[in-house]
């Protein structure tokens, strides 16, 4: 199995192949409109701006499952990451992320490139690393994704060759993406 062999839906309900984006270098990130870490939506659109005329694409998957913090339908979606954050990068359905319901994109996302923990060396990635220790310890047994704002890099070939926790600030991603350019 290939990234490419995945069909979703865009948020405005037309059905793509993944194979449409066949030689770029990826990044599939799962997002939410209030989340802490819904400001990644600025440096996403900051890299999608500085390398797409290069291969790059940014693929967005709205998900409600952490604290429900995308609450909103499609065009509410769609809506609010354009007016407050530009973006222009692709957007896609909400879909279930984690789960027996996970889409399978994901599930393959996350068998590709297992959970290795945070970095809890950085406020963020001990703040996150804490909250579900205490509030979700189940979300830290498995590969699965623990939260919103996990982002995977894929290069021109399919291949996932890397995971981003949510921590990971999009910018921090740079010269991983330059390399796969």
């Amino acid at each position: 199995m290939k990234i490419y062999d995945f069909n979703l839906n865009t948020i405005d309900g037309d059905n793509v192949s993944l194979e449409k984006y066949k030689g770029k270098v990826l990044v599939i990130v799962n997002t939410a409109s209030k989340c802490g870490f819904t400001p990644q939506y600025e440096d996403l659109q900051k890299l999608y701006n500085k390398y797409n005329d290069q291969g790059l694409e940014i693929l967005g998957f709205p998900s409600n499952q952490f604290a429900e913090q995308e609450p909103g339908n499609s065009h509410e979606v769609k809506n609010f990451c354009q007016v407050n954050y530009g973006v222009t990068f692709p957007l896609f359905e909400k879909i279930e992320v984690r789960g027996k319901n996970a889409h399978p994109l994901f599930k393959y996302l996350t068998e590709s490139v297992p959970f290795k923990g945070f970095d809890t060396s950085n406020a963020s990635g001990k703040m996150l690393s804490t909250f579900l220790q205490e509030k979700f310890p189940d979300f830290l047994i498995d590969d699965s994704i623990k939260w919103n704002f996990t982002k995977f890099l894929i290069d021109r070939e399919g291949n996932v060759v890397e995971r981003f926790e949510s921590p990971v600030e999009p910018m921090d991603m740079e010269n991983n993406i330059k390399k796969l350019l």
